[in-house]
C-alpha cells in the first residue's frame, strides 16, 4: 500500500505536534505536509510560490480559525475547483458552534470533528480518523 498524504492545516503549534506525531504512530505509513495559515494552504493545492512541487494530497484535515484565510474560506475554494473537489477534507477544529458545523457542511465538508482537550482522547480520534478513512473508506485516485 502506498503512503497516504495528509495535508495538515494547522496554525497551533501544539495541536501539529499531536496531531503529527499521532499519525506516525499510527499503522499506516503516512506523508504528512502542513500548511500553517488558509492562504498557505490554498497556495500548498495550487502549487504556488514554494510551492511549485508538493504533492496533491489524498485527504485533508482542516482547522476552521485559521490566519490569512479561514477554514471555511478553504474548503469553499477546494470544493469550487474541478481539480481539488474530489479531495476527502475534515474539518478538525476546537469549535463546536452549530454555525460552524452548518457553515462546514454547507460548503460540502466531508465530516466534522470537534477535537478532543485531553491529550490521550486527541490521540484517539485520531487513530479512529485514520482507521476509517484509511481502513473502511476506498478514497479517490489522485489525478
Amino acid at each position: 500500500m502506498k503512503p497516504i498524504h495528509i495535508l495538515l492545516v494547522e496554525d497551533n503549534e501544539g495541536d501539529i505536534l499531536l496531531t503529527t506525531e499521532a499519525l506516525i504512530e499510527g499503522k499506516f505509513t503516512n506523508k504528512v505536509s502542513v500548511a500553517k495559515d488558509g492562504s498557505a494552504a490554498i497556495d500548498f493545492l495550487e502549487k504556488k510560490g514554494v510551492y511549485t512541487n508538493a504533492e496533491i494530497p489524498d485527504l485533508i484535515l482542516l482547522d476552521i480559525n485559521l490566519p490569512k484565510k479561514n477554514g471555511q474560506e478553504v474548503l469553499q475554494h477546494i470544493k469550487n475547483s474541478d481539480a481539488l473537489k474530489h479531495i476527502p477534507v475534515i474539518m478538525l477544529t476546537t469549535s463546536s458552534t452549530e454555525k460552524d458545523i452548518l457553515d462546514s457542511y454547507k460548503n460540502y465538508a466531508n465530516c466534522y470533528i470537534t477535537k478532543p482537550v485531553e491529550v490521550t482522547a486527541f490521540s484517539e480520534a485520531i487513530a479512529k480518523i485514520e482507521d476509517f478513512w484509511f481502513t473502511v473508506v476506498k478514497l479517490p485516485p489522485n489525478k
